[in-house]
């Protein structure tokens, strides 16, 4: 009985593993968890001191800035994607994941003044969260998630974002929370009924860089990962 166990919680692990790495054809890592290679501050070469990768997580510790706070942007531009990406925060922590960035500094002085976000918060404790449409999971100032899979603070979750050709959808810890098409008319009239709707260049852009955001708040992720959807067509 001993000897079936062992072999059937063998052969269980490794069917495990191979289900997960199926799970992740296709996807690339976007943080190598040693370095911040192929990130950099936003408007920068270099990234700044505040984020600090440690074993396998990229921590935003705010007491290590140097004068060069800042968004985390990638190197590379992204527009048919599929990311995912765990993150967690500390207690009354705000920041967010942001894409379809342009990075021309000389109009836009933000990651936030062209890329829309899923916000990332402790709902509790940040006053951001008794805010609509400004609670963890949602697509800030934009669509209300339509449930609330997040975790408590301290512990990890696993966030998704779907950008493909005009459809644009958010899954927060297996549970599909937004769903809404981008760039047609119902996407500019959610613009317009937004804080950002006189910011010439907001949520325009079909390509752009993603975002880690340094918002002054503690926060970590980790298990970055993406896949190109114009590799599929």
């Amino acid at each position: 009985m001993k000897v079936y166990s062992i072999l059937a919680l063998s052969f269980l692990s490794i069917m495990g593993y191979q289900s997960t790495k199926g799970q992740d054809k296709g996807f690339v890592a976007l943080f190598d968890g040693k370095t911040t290679k192929g990130w950099h501050t936003y408007g920068q070469t270099f990234a700044g001191k505040g984020w600090k990768a440690e074993k396998g997580v990229l921590h935003l510790d705010p007491k290590a800035r140097q004068n060069d706070a800042g968004d985390l942007v990638t190197d590379k531009e992204y527009d048919n994607f599929h990311l995912k990406i765990d993150w967690k925060v500390a207690p009354k922590a705000n920041s967010a994941i942001l894409f379809h960035i342009q990075e021309d500094t000389a109009k836009y002085h933000q990651t936030y003044s062209t890329g829309p976000e899923m916000q990332v918060l402790d709902n509790e404790g940040h006053p951001d969260g008794k805010i609509i449409k400004h609670r963890a999971g949602d697509l800030y100032d934009l669509v209300k998630s339509s449930s609330e899979p997040v975790k408590p603070v301290g512990e990890w979750n696993t966030a998704e974002i779907i950008s493909n050709n005009g459809l644009l959808e958010f899954i927060l810890n297996g549970v599909k929370i937004v769903s809404t098409s981008q760039f047609d008319d119902s996407w500019k009239a959610l613009i317009a009924g937004s804080k950002f709707a006189a910011w010439q260049g907001f949520g325009v852009f079909p390509k752009g860089k993603i975002s880690l955001q340094d918002h002054g708040d503690e926060v970590w992720f980790r298990n970055i990962m993406i896949k190109d959807l114009n590799k599929n067509k």
